[in-house]
């Protein structure tokens, strides 16, 4: 191996290599005061946000210390740090940190211009020298004046003589405390971070008859605030949280998230503000860069409704002039949707949901289980219908047709609709629910229709429900006169 030295460096050196970079580290970064980690409490809001409670231990001096943390995520918000020390209430926080500029190979060599390093290209030559500069090329100056450039990706190897003040291996949350007494302090650390967020996750299991199924639901949880949460208590927050208040806020109000007693049940469900709240009954550790999933409600033979659903008008879409465009409206959709409901009162799955997605399955005469589609809901109270959009059905055949359109006078419309809709099954009857929009204006009137027996749904929306037997087909007319 050879050796070129510009000069003797002074200081220790020794070789740390990792995955083909490398850096010596032969003096630590001041050491954080001992801590004893008596748990953790972690709230998680589906909106990419967490509440971090710590309780800790440190042991400390009369008057100034300087406490260390180093196991915090890489996203905390820091102006959301809080700390204070149980064991003595007068202890004053004269100042607070939150360092984040990480030790690394760039990182060091900015520190080190005008300072001796040592460095190891692949074919095991070493260069010593003074570091001139590192932002492109490696660039050494000895004693004398001779300047050496090694290309960085010759180099296998940095030595440094010691961790440039400043410079940290982890994020560190750092307090300047004037503690009145000396001795162990139990404190109280909170703060917020990004990186955790949670959703609903909900396996549906359609009986073949397609009148009852089961429904397991699973918290997913998601991990990348950069920490990982060892034996957390761990409690979700289900709801749409106004995030335009002041962070502190939060914190003040932790203390009444008091923490429940055990129970049966893997997750406890029960109302918090105007929200509802998931309690995990045992204490879980989220990895960082981690899902992880917790079964939250189950429920069997809940009674289901599946019907067939054509919706061939688009929405009103609260237009504020008459629209007097013919062909506005005219979508040409013949698509079919069906539609699995089910209710989340006593008689249904008997909780509330968190919003997620339901995947639904169905078996097939060998029993295997079949993907039949998938669905998003809102979050949804208990005693409410879910209506899932399960697809549609492949059988079904609707054709919306505009027969006739007269604008009678300046503020009088009238248009005229058939809606065919063609059963191509073999031996099934079935019936259709057909939603029409009065998407033209809110003054209207259906003057003549095939089908009388219509339900005025809204203000702006109709509907039939009409059976079309197997092979068959079923028409509807309607007139409807807009008035301005």
């Amino acid at each position: 191996m050879k050796t070129y030295r510009f000069f003797r460096l002074g200081l220790l050196v020794l070789p740390l290599t990792m995955v083909g970079v490398a850096f010596l580290l032969t003096t630590a970064a001041p050491a954080p005061l001992a801590a004893q980690t008596a748990g953790v409490d972690l709230t998680v809001y589906n909106s990419d946000i967490a509440l971090v409670r710590e309780s800790r231990e440190f042991d400390l001096e009369k008057g100034l210390n300087a406490v260390q943390v180093t196991d915090v995520p890489s996203s905390i918000i820091p102006e959301t740090v809080y700390f204070r020390s149980l064991t003595d209430p007068d202890a004053a926080v004269l100042e607070q940190n939150y360092e984040y500029d990480i030790v690394g190979s760039q990182k060091l060599l900015e520190k080190y211009v005008d300072q001796p390093i040592q460095i190891m290209t692949k074919d095991g030559t070493v260069y010593e020298g003074t570091l001139l500069s590192g932002a492109q090329d490696v660039i050494l100056q000895d004693e004398e004046g001779g300047v050496v450039v090694v290309k960085f990706d010759q180099i296998q190897q940095y030595s440094f003589p010691a961790l440039p003040e400043g410079l940290i291996t982890k994020p560190t949350l750092v307090w300047m405390v004037d503690a009145t007494k000396a001795g162990k302090h139990e404190t109280e650390i909170a703060y917020l971070t990004n990186g955790l967020n949670w959703e609903a996750n909900y396996v549906l299991v359609l009986a073949q008859d397609d009148e009852s199924m089961d429904l397991t639901g699973w918290v997913t949880l998601d991990n990348r605030s950069g920490a990982t949460y060892e034996d957390a208590r761990l409690k979700l927050v289900a709801g749409d949280i106004g995030r335009v208040v002041e962070p502190e806020m939060m914190l003040k109000a932790m203390p009444e998230m008091a923490m429940g007693g055990g129970g049966p049940p893997q997750v406890e469900q029960r109302e918090f503000f105007e929200y509802h709240l998931y309690e995990v009954q045992r204490p879980v550790t989220i990895k960082n860069n981690q899902t992880k999933q917790i079964e939250f409600v189950s429920a069997s033979n809940v009674p289901a409704k599946k019907t067939f659903v054509y919706e061939g008008s688009p929405r009103f879409v609260g237009l504020y002039s008459p629209i007097f465009d013919p062909g506005y409206g005219l979508t040409g959709n013949k698509k079919v949707d069906v539609v699995l409901t089910f209710n989340t009162g006593e008689d249904g799955v008997d909780a509330q949901l968190p919003k997620g997605v339901i995947r639904m399955y169905q078996a097939d005469v060998d029993g295997a289980p079949l993907l039949i589609g998938e669905d998003r809901i809102d979050h949804t109270p208990k005693g409410e219908d879910v209506n899932l959009i399960i697809g549609q059905a492949f059988d079904l055949v609707g054709e919306r047709t505009q027969t006739d359109f007269n604008r009678i006078g300046e503020k009088v419309i009238e248009e005229s609709y058939s809606i065919e809709l063609r059963n191509r099954k073999e031996s099934e009857d079935v019936s259709i629910r057909v939603i029409e929009h009065m998407f033209r204006g809110t003054d209207w009137e259906i003057t003549e229709t095939s089908h009388p027996d219509y339900k005025k749904v809204d203000s702006n929306t109709v509907e039939w429900t009409v059976e079309v037997p197997a092979k068959g087909s079923v028409t509807i007319t309607y007139t409807v006169r807009y008035s301005y």
